[in-house]
């Protein structure tokens, strides 16, 4: 675009058009923008000449965007977050802030990170919130857009393996918190603990409850045992890994996750822990963040303070192999 087609775009325009794209609905976008129905009708025809487009077909459900409009969308919202940026405070004083901050993470997250940093985050800055999200398939698309601040789950630490399951954009940044490795867990009265030897064979015997993580149904684990010919027998796949660990109170199912989750919930839930019965990478929880966005004060402060607890993360997870 040309330095004068530039100048004359009106970026409330822009703004307006984004609220457009997220409500689908005149009323609602004018009410987010502290606009009447009438303002934003204007700038949508206005939009709508500058385009070159309809842009929404009214339907009985409201506003359906065009495919130029869908099209559009990414480049529309990465030019509102950074116009957010832009006038964004350049100072973030924690004492008197109410800022919110989204984060999105997997359960397991809570007790094993989140109780590290979050007293000393609510101790420094005692009146901001923090919503939590589920980890999703388009979590990296919500980082990305600015809808979330920061993202914290498990990643395979080998590229290769990371390729299968879950490789983050060039443009999201990543901070390794700890390293863990993998255990399985069954019911004290689990019928394969009686005199039983406990080797893969056995462990391949058993029906299996498996996390959706990532969006994927299929870890690692599932495709280094593709590669030695073999398959686990999954017989429910839940949503996380609280709800699974707690299916195997009751069923002879055996569940497998990272090891520190399991040693606390079988504490939690009476269960009994099994080594993995192959030899299998050790998986990292990762903190990620969008790379632009490295530097505003807000996410600078919460990520140092994230950042310095990594090094006791470490601590606790070597003493933790050593026992």
């Amino acid at each position: 675009m040309s330095i004068q087609k530039l100048s004359r775009m009106d970026l409330n325009l822009l703004v307006c058009f984004s609220v457009l794209l997220d409500e689908q609905n005149v009323t609602r976008a004018a009410q987010r923008l502290n606009l009447s129905q009438s303002a934003v009708s204007k700038s949508l025809m206005k939009l709508r000449n500058q385009f070159d487009d309809p842009l929404f077909v009214r339907t009985s459900h409201g506003l359906k965007p065009t495919p130029k409009a869908l099209h559009i969308k990414p480049k529309i919202d990465h030019i509102v977050n950074q116009l957010e940026i832009l006038i964004e405070p350049e100072k973030f004083i924690p004492t008197s802030s109410d800022h919110c901050f989204h984060i999105a993470t997997v359960e397991s997250v809570f007790p094993l990170i989140f109780s590290h940093f979050l007293p000393q985050v609510f101790h420094q800055a005692p009146n901001l919130t923090i919503a939590t999200h589920s980890w999703a398939d388009n979590t990296f698309k919500n980082l990305q857009s600015g809808d979330l601040d920061l993202g914290i789950t498990g990643k395979d630490i080998d590229i290769n393996d990371a390729k299968l399951t879950m490789l983050p954009p060039n443009d999201i940044a990543e901070l390794e918190i700890y390293q863990d490795s993998t255990l399985c867990v069954v019911r004290k009265d689990h019928p394969i603990l009686a005199n039983q030897q406990w080797d893969l064979a056995t462990y391949l015997s058993l029906r299996h409850v498996q996390v959706r993580c990532d969006g994927n149904d299929r870890w690692l684990l599932d495709y280094r045992l593709a590669d030695l010919g073999h398959q686990r027998d999954i017989a429910i796949i839940v949503p996380d890994f609280n709800s699974a660990a707690n299916l195997c109170t009751y069923t002879d199912l055996v569940f497998t996750a990272p090891r520190h989750f399991i040693e606390l919930v079988s504490k939690q839930l009476n269960l009994e822990i099994l080594p993995l019965p192959l030899p299998f990478p050790p998986m990292a929880y990762t903190l990620f963040w969008h790379r632009d966005r490295a530097n505003e004060p807000a996410l600078t402060w919460l990520r140092n303070i994230i950042e310095e607890k990594t090094l006791h993360f470490r601590t606790i997870a070597l003493q933790a192999e050593k026992e």
